[in-house]
Formats: C-alpha cells, structure tokens, sequence
C-alpha cells in the first residue's frame, strides 16, 4: 500500500535514484517518472512554445516543442492576468502541493499525466514576451493524448461542442469498442483516487476539463493533480469542516453521473453537465435527490438515492463500500441504456454528436480522429 512519506524519508524505492531539491519551504525528493527518467528543473528556453491550449481560473497550458528531442509537452504556469494582478499566490501554493503530490503517489498512477519537470520560481518575461514584472513556477508536463472531457470555456462562443467528450464517452457511453467497458472512465477516476488516498490524501477538482479521454482505447489522463488535501485533516478551531474523501464522492456524483435519459437529438450533447463549483454540500445532494427521484427506472433511482443519502451523511467507512454502490448504480444505468425503447433514435444522435470531433479544432490536441473514432460506429 502506498502511504504519505515524512520529510526527509526516500522515497518508495531506493532504486528511483532520488533527487532532492526545496520548493518553496518545502523540501522534496523528486523520483524518476515512469519512463525512466528523472523530473527535474528545467530551462524554459530548452522548448518552442507552439500555441496556447487554454486559459482556466487557475492556470495557463502552452503547448511546446522540446527543442533537442521534438518531444510534445505542455507549458503550465499560473494564469497571466492572475500574476499581472499579483493575485497568483494561491496558485503558487497549488502547484507546490501538485508537485509533492506527484513526487509522493502521482509518478506510479498510469492515468496521471507524467510531469517532465519545473522552472525556478522566477520573473519569465522575457521567454514569453510578457511585462507581467512577477515571479512564477512554471511546470512541463508531457503533452496528454486524447481531448478533454470538457473544452476551454471560450472556445464556445466560437461554436466549439465544449461537453462533447463528457457527453458521449462519460455520461451516455452508448457506443464503445467491444474491448472497453461500460463506463470505463468512472473506473479509472476511482482508481487513481483510491491510489491517492491510500497515500493519505484527497484529491479534488477531477472535473472534465482535467480529464483528457483517448476513445479507441478507453484510457483517461488527469492533467491536474493540484487539488490534494490531507485524508486525515481535522476540524479547525473555528469549526470549519476540511475536505474529506465524500467530497470526492460528491464530485463523482456531480460530474460523472446523470438523471438525464441519453438524447435523441445531438445538440443536447453540446454543452457540459454540472461544471460549476460546488458551492454547498448538502445542497447539491438535495438537488441531485430531487432530480433523481423523478427518474422512472426504479433500479437506478434506487441506486443513485443509496450513495446520495451515504455521502449526504458522510456515512461510507470505507472506499470500497463506495465504489460497489457506486458501479451498482452504473451497471444499472448501463441495463436502462440497452433497453431503451427510442435505443436506435438515441444511437443515432450520438454518432451525429461524435462527428464533430473531426472538426478542425479538436487538432490541437494529440488526437487523430480517424484512429480514435474507426471503431465507433452502429
């Protein structure tokens, strides 16, 4: 089992060939990734920035070209406006947690997008043609294959179908290829999270933009892991509750499970379900309960009010008795799908839907349509 390491201690094994460094006030022992070679820091200038991917609340993601070797990877650093507005301390905070989390657990998970290396924390202006005057970290990651469940917020207002991947491949996965299980993506999720939280951790903001999803092969990759909180906190003197793993479990809930019948008509694929933040706990479950007992098929209202009523009470002792509640509820959902009496009218909708992911703009990211879609068909 893995588990959360004390300062100083090596780390899983002594054959990682360790590398110590200190980050902010924090000291750390940076492990080889899984190719073998070692996350260290970097020289921006050793890559071409070739175009920006997206802009979040948080960070910007650049893709870029390893000069020496042509290697893609992404360029992530805290949002430009943020750091114009020296307003990026958070996020700072957040990309010395994501790089602790990663040299911890995140190097060993397959699903977790490898980190390449990062910059000091330094005034890069010059590399990106900026006169932002502040200092940053900027973190390289390998470039994820696939496309984002969700697609950069701005890119609808030019037309793109940003909640297409959600849509098709994690809510209403009608269409697999025969070697992919039925909602293969809330497995891996449940994987990785359970690896983390072994470690001693919770780890939060899995939303579909930071989910990347390759359809041939049924794989995810999660392109940030910065949201981590510890398994253990406890209650502060003012009485404000910490993260703990229901919050995970809501965000399961949230995110990747659905009253909704799959659609007939494809433009209900278009936009993303239940992106924004939770603001309030119980509400959100009191909402997702009335949704849910309005579903007419007894099997899945059951089983979504069963893990609803659980996490409402942080009631699950055990991550497994989550995850079987949990995958009841989606085998269920999976029967409702296949018996569907409009089935074919819904099939039909979606293959309309997955024909946008060959549209010009979902080439920016490392995925071929021809290879990731040939066997996604009635």
């Amino acid at each position: 089992m893995l588990r959360r390491q004390a300062r100083g201690e090596p780390v899983l094994s002594t054959s990682l060939l360790p590398t110590w460094c200190i980050i902010g006030d924090v000291e750390f022992t940076y492990t080889a990734r899984r190719d073998g070679s070692i996350m260290e820091q970097v020289d921006l200038h050793r890559y071409e920035a070739t175009g920006v991917l997206g802009i979040g609340a948080d960070y910007e993601a650049r893709a870029a070209v390893e000069r020496d070797t042509g290697r893609q990877v992404v360029l992530k650093r805290p949002a430009p406006e943020t750091v114009r507005h020296r307003m990026h301390d958070g996020v700072e905070v957040r990309t010395d947690r994501l790089l602790q989390g990663y040299r911890e657990v995140g190097h060993a998970i397959p699903t977790v997008v490898p980190i390449v290396g990062y910059t000091e924390r330094a005034n890069h202006d010059a590399y990106f043609g900026e006169t932002l005057g502040q200092a940053y970290r900027v973190i390289v990651e390998e470039r994820a294959s696939g496309i984002p469940l969700m697609a950069d917020l701005k890119a609808r207002f030019t037309g793109v179908p940003i909640g297409v991947g959600q849509n098709l491949f994690a809510l209403f996965p009608l269409i697999q290829p025969a070697t992919t299980l039925p909602f293969v993506i809330q497995r891996q999720l449940l994987d990785l999270e359970e690896a983390f939280f072994q470690a001693g951790y919770v780890l939060l903001d899995l939303r579909p933009h930071n989910v990347f999803y390759q359809p041939a092969t049924g794989r995810i990759t999660v392109i940030d892991c910065g949201a981590l909180a510890d398994a253990h906190g406890v209650v502060s003197h003012r009485g404000v509750r910490p993260p703990d793993i229901h919050d995970f479990y809501l965000e399961m809930l949230k995110f990747y499970t659905t009253p909704q019948l799959p659609p007939v008509q494809a433009s209900s694929y278009r936009e993303p379900y239940g992106i924004r933040p939770v603001v309030n706990f119980e509400g959100e479950l009191d909402q997702m309960a009335q949704h849910f007992r309005a579903v007419a098929n007894s099997s899945v209202q059951e089983a979504a009010l069963t893990i609803i009523a659980q996490v409402r009470h942080r009631a699950y002792t055990t991550f497994q008795d989550f995850r079987q509640d949990l995958m009841a509820y989606l085998e269920a959902v999976h029967s409702m799908h296949q018996t569907l009496p409009n089935c074919l009218e819904a099939q039909q909708a979606w293959t309309e839907a997955l024909h946008w992911l060959r549209a010009d703009y979902w080439q920016r990211y490392c995925f071929a349509p021809e290879t990731e879609l040939a066997r996604l068909t009635l």
